[in-house]
């Protein structure tokens, strides 16, 4: 027996130690994005809204001021993949999977 509650001692400790372990999806996509989650509805200054953390409970907000921009603050439309852009442009759309197009 002491031996059993022994492994779940470390196997506790293991998965504590796992980076993102339990995260929800949103929190995850926010941090992948350098973003921060904030309690408030809106971001303060330089901070923009881009979507959600903690399942929907907390506003994920970027730095406006980082060389991480939405793609709407650079002109362009976000697309899902199977559109295909003319002209492509490096931007952050709230879907990691889609594209930032200047042209469609």
């Amino acid at each position: 027996m002491k031996l059993f509650s022994s492994f779940m001692a470390l196997l506790l400790f293991l998965l504590q130690a796992v980076p993102g372990k339990g995260l929800p999806k949103d929190t995850l996509r926010c941090l992948g994005y350098h973003g921060f989650c904030f309690h408030s509805k809106s971001c303060p200054e330089p901070f923009a809204a881009f979507g959600t953390c903690s399942r929907r409970q907390k506003t994920c907000c970027i730095d406006t001021t980082s060389n991480f921009h939405t793609c709407q603050d650079e002109g362009g439309h976000c697309v899902p993949p199977e559109i295909e852009c003319l002209q492509e442009q490096v931007g952050l759309c709230p879907h990691s999977e889609w594209k930032c197009c200047t042209e469609v």
